[in-house]
């Protein structure tokens, strides 16, 4: 605390303000906003500003030099840097798999290519026009850069080629594969009855959305997987990536957002909020 101070004080006279130091602040400043959107519209927002609050205490009772006041902040800061990891483990397992998606060196060390991603595409489009014919629901997780092999270990192993008949066979009623998600990596489709985490869904989706569309919001925020999404109730068409989903897709909707999503890895499109669904 003390060297931040001094620090910041040397700041604040200009002493020393070189292009490092302009570089240090840009740094922080940087850190601190995607700090921030990473945790907007979480819980961790509310427990951010109780850190502050127990910071600014801390930082009045060494002014004030209120001895017994700062020993027993600087004692419950240790504790308390154990507890942030463990409260926020949501938030740091989604920024650092964020981090691990770097584009250019996810594409080398998984390369597609744009007839495999057509075909893809083909089939899936095929596929969601079938279940929603036929009146059913579906839950599809495209694999992207993010490794969804947790998830493919808790359903039944398909490793069949990727086509739209075997995907609507799955998603019948009577199929005993068809409650839960299927996982297709490239033109396979890897595994069926998948189950998918409901953690990190905001109040306000959860009240919105149905079982199938919270929990492919879920996957879409701790992953950069697609998410394929046909309502067993309306039969409408949606799209999940980045934590935000969008429905009331057409066919040729429905194909242009899925070819824009599965040939880049490195920043997912922007969405808005569907109507709701089940």
């Amino acid at each position: 605390m003390e060297q931040l101070g001094a620090a910041i004080a040397q700041l604040a006279s200009g002493q020393g303000l070189g292009w490092n130091n302009l570089l240090d602040i840009a740094l922080v400043a940087i850190f601190v906003y995607y700090l921030l959107v990473l945790i907007r519209g979480t819980r961790a927002v509310q427990l951010l500003l109780g850190v502050v609050v127990i910071v600014a205490i801390y930082g009045i009772a060494v002014l004030l030099k209120l001895t017994l006041t700062a020993l027993v902040l600087q004692g419950l800061s240790v504790v308390a840097l154990f507890g942030v990891v463990v409260v926020f483990q949501p938030e740091l397992r989604r920024a650092l798999g964020q981090l691990g998606r770097l584009g250019p060196l996810n594409m080398l060390l998984q390369p597609t290519t744009v007839e495999s991603v057509d075909k893809v595409v083909d089939e899936l489009v095929r596929a969601a026009l079938l279940v929603s014919a036929n009146r059913h629901g579906a839950l599809i997780v495209v694999e992207r850069g993010t490794g969804l092999q947790d998830y493919t270990e808790t359903g039944v192993p398909v490793n069949g080629r990727l086509t739209a008949e075997l995907l609507a066979s799955i998603f019948m009623v009577r199929s005993p594969l068809h409650d839960g998600a299927v996982i297709v990596r490239n033109q396979q489709i890897l595994a069926a009855a998948c189950l998918l985490p409901l953690e990190d869904v905001s109040d306000r989706a959860t009240h919105r959305y149905g079982m199938r569309h919270r929990a492919a919001l879920s996957i879409s925020q701790q992953t950069d997987a697609v998410v394929l999404i046909i309502s067993e109730e309306t039969q409408a068409i949606s799209i999940a990536s980045a934590g935000r989903i969008i429905g009331g897709l057409d066919e040729e909707r429905l194909r242009r957002v899925l070819s824009s999503l599965l040939r880049s890895r490195i920043q997912p499109l922007p969405f808005r909020s569907s109507n709701k669904a089940s």
